[in-house]
């Protein structure tokens, strides 16, 4: 049999290094859990970033991607298929929009966005040509493109990767003083996370969206809403936004929208804002494809019942309810979050969240670490009440509390 340092071994002979896995090797899943090549079993506490908000190998899911791959699987955008219509309709209605643009990984999703917004910045409001400005948030993470990265804050991002796109002002994440001095009258978006990720799953102030969202309102800029993590029930609502009563101008998408299958993304908004496209102006091979609609078909119609936000709802108070106990103990500084996704800032005495990371590894736990020693908790929503509490009774054995 082949071993776990075998194949770590030839992954890291002929990969570029552009991540740092924990040294597990996954050979397959089911729900909320894995096991290695050696049988091994893990509790998945990531759920690949919230793209297997479903869990892994959801039978819903695989039974529509083997009916659609038994039938077409990509046409490109050069012809019509059958399920592209149905997609864009029942996507938008999810959002309570009238347009979608389909593409496929995150990034593409978010470079969709910077490019409608300049161009309805152009087209609608008449910011003078190349003058479009957009607004965004200190330590935002949309992902590692040539342009994303010109506005990234984490030095990781963007170090040597220059010359950077401009175009973009950073301002501090719920900063609404800040905010309103950023805004002119070239600005055309301002770009959230309604709740940042990648910075330790940062909620922002109460209040602040709703604040932004009438700023931009009066003047006339679009508010884009990154729920590519935190949409599509991981918070315990459809969308984050939906928590402060906030209603976009623009959703940019992706991660569940595949079901942790394929990637799947979209930008979703008013007709008059993805109006502004004509043919040949943007667009993608694979997006939108046969297969990607009939997974995200099926997504849809799950996210439809509530059933979903419901149980991240659910299991989310439970989460910090047993998360808060342990910042009684000294051991956990703080937990923020929101749904069923914490971010956990543990005492960097006890170690990094890398080492941290590897103890409950060794423990049957997969988590992942980010900036320093916080650790991200973002489970399956379909994972057992029984089994989240195995797992935090691991990460406690880990703390030593």
């Amino acid at each position: 049999m082949t071993t776990t340092e075998d194949l770590i071994a030839v992954a890291d002979a002929h990969s570029a290094h552009t991540y740092h896995p924990l040294p597990v090797v996954i050979a397959t899943a089911d729900g909320a859990w894995m096991t290695d090549v050696e049988g091994r079993r893990y509790l998945d506490l990531l759920a690949g970033y919230s793209a297997l908000n479903f869990g892994h190998r959801n039978r819903r899911l695989l039974d529509a991607a083997r009916a659609q791959m038994e039938r077409v699987t990509l046409t490109s955008r050069a012809f019509h298929h059958d399920r592209f219509g149905a997609f864009c309709e029942q996507l938008a209605a999810l959002c309570g929009m009238e347009a979608v643009l389909p593409m496929n990984t995150g990034a593409e999703a978010v470079e969709t966005a910077v490019k409608t917004a300049r161009k309805w910045g152009y087209r609608v409001k008449g910011v003078p040509r190349e003058m479009a400005k957009i607004v965004v948030a200190e330590n935002n993470f949309h992902g590692r493109t040539t342009t994303i990265i010109s506005f990234s804050t984490d030095p990781g991002s963007r170090a040597d990767f220059g010359p950077y796109t401009p175009g973009f002002e950073i301002v501090p994440y719920g900063d609404l003083t800040a905010m309103r001095s950023a805004l002119t009258e070239n600005t055309v978006a301002v770009l959230l996370e309604p709740v940042q990720g990648e910075a330790g799953v940062v909620v922002p102030p109460a209040g602040y969206l709703p604040a932004v969202r009438e700023l931009t309102r009066e003047r006339n800029v679009l508010f884009i809403a990154d729920e590519i993590q935190s949409g599509l029930g991981r918070t315990g609502r459809t969308f984050a936004c939906e928590h402060e009563g906030v209603v976009p101008d623009m959703y940019v998408l992706g991660k569940a929208l595949g079901g942790g299958i394929l990637p799947v993304s979209a930008v979703v908004s008013s007709r008059e804002v993805l109006g502004v496209f004509r043919p040949g102006e943007h667009g993608s091979t694979f997006g939108g494809n046969p297969l990607a609609c009939a997974v995200a078909l099926e997504v849809i119609a799950m996210l439809r019942t509530g059933e979903y936000q419901a149980r991240a709802a659910e299991l989310g108070e439970h989460l910090h309810r047993e998360l808060g106990r342990l910042t009684g103990t000294g051991r956990v500084r703080e937990v923020r979050g929101r749904g069923l996704w914490a971010g956990v800032d543990v005492d960097p005495a006890l170690g990094s969240g890398r080492e941290l990371s590897r103890r409950l590894m060794d423990r049957g736990v997969l988590v992942k670490d980010t900036h320093g020693s916080t650790l991200r908790i973002a489970p399956p929503l379909v994972i057992d009440e029984e089994d989240l509490d195995w797992g935090l009774a691991q990460l406690r054995a880990v703390l030593g509390a």
